[in-house]
């Protein structure tokens, strides 16, 4: 698994530990506010809703205390398996977590005060009370007069009690070092749970997936990026300095017209997206990388359990 000494992580004792959920909207930015909490570009990121299909899990070690952020689905209103699936996991995270990192974002276009999502408002009421809730206001950088963020903020507050409120840019890494120390001191009094140098608890095979859909999520419109699924058919780590990573990717797709949109004009999209895919893992294992990519039409694989179960997209077996 990749691993990565973080620069926020003093040599000091862990004496708090756990796992911190962080839920919210589809694209309200929780994977780059995990990606910003790491220093690493670790979780895929795209302006497509649903991006983050299951949970991931990011450690980062913080003012004496070791922090599981786990980022989930964007919750959403689910219109196949698959969809019902990624609603299933975030609330799982949910029930599983011990302070839970609630986030919504501010519009693009902001005109006047600022008010409260209905989606928001609604996934207030499923957040559990049992367990501190740090709100975090994303993309407050949108906006130069903080002062329209506040019919917002009462608004939340007057529907849930928060242990804290913390404004942040995300993707400015803005505010980050604050929620850090908000969560550090919430999560319960304990030892480390992980290795130190232990990163996350996916495996390379995984980035590998995540990244080549990445890379067809910001390519591609309209139904295409979510009909997409990936698996990894070979992963080869190189015997010697001088030999290279070896990937084998198939791209699962549900109808012929996908594919023809994959593949481009002779070839040119699908040698695009491999580039950026390929330069993105190099990025994360620090080695050269050699990608082959196929594609597959697999039909309805969105409503069926055994392709979820076999794109590792099924978090649990279902009866029958």
């Amino acid at each position: 698994m990749p691993s990565k000494p973080s620069r926020k992580q003093a040599h000091q004792a862990v004496v708090r530990a756990g796992t911190v959920a962080i839920v919210g909207r589809s694209n309200v930015g929780k994977s780059t506010l995990l990606n910003a909490a790491l220093e690493l570009r670790l979780a895929a990121v795209s302006r497509r809703p649903q991006t983050t299909r299951m949970p991931l899990l990011g450690i980062v070690r913080h003012g004496g205390a070791e922090i599981g952020f786990l980022d989930t689905p964007g919750l959403h209103k689910a219109d196949s398996k698959l969809g019902r699936e990624m609603n299933r996991s975030a609330r799982d995270a949910l029930r599983d977590a011990d302070v839970v990192l609630f986030v919504v974002a501010l519009p693009p276009h902001v005109k006047g005060d600022v008010r409260p999502h209905p989606g928001d408002l609604a996934l207030i009421e499923q957040l559990p009370t049992d367990k501190p809730v740090v709100l975090v206001v994303n993309k407050i950088d949108v906006i130069r007069d903080k002062g329209q963020m506040l019919p917002l903020l009462a608004a939340l507050s007057a529907a849930r009690q928060f242990a804290a409120v913390v404004p942040v840019s995300a993707l400015a890494e803005d505010g980050i070092g604050s929620v850090l120390d908000e969560v550090a001191k919430l999560l319960p009094e304990g030892p480390a749970r992980h290795d130190e140098d232990t990163l996350t608890d996916r495996p390379m095979r995984h980035f590998a997936a995540e990244y080549v859909r990445e890379a067809i999520l910001r390519a591609t419109a309209q139904e295409v990026p979510h009909a997409v699924a990936v698996t990894i058919d070979e992963y080869a780590e190189p015997s010697t300095e001088k030999e290279v990573t070896r990937i084998s990717a198939t791209i699962h797709v549900e109808r012929e017209g996908q594919k023809r949109i994959l593949i481009g004009e002779k070839g040119a999209m699908l040698k695009r997206m491999g580039t950026e895919a390929r330069e993105r893992i190099e990025e994360l294992i620090g080695g050269r990388v050699h990608l082959a990519l196929w594609i597959r039409v697999t039909a309805d694989w969105r409503e069926r359990p055994d392709a979820l179960a076999d794109f590792g997209l099924l978090a649990r077996t279902e009866s029958p």
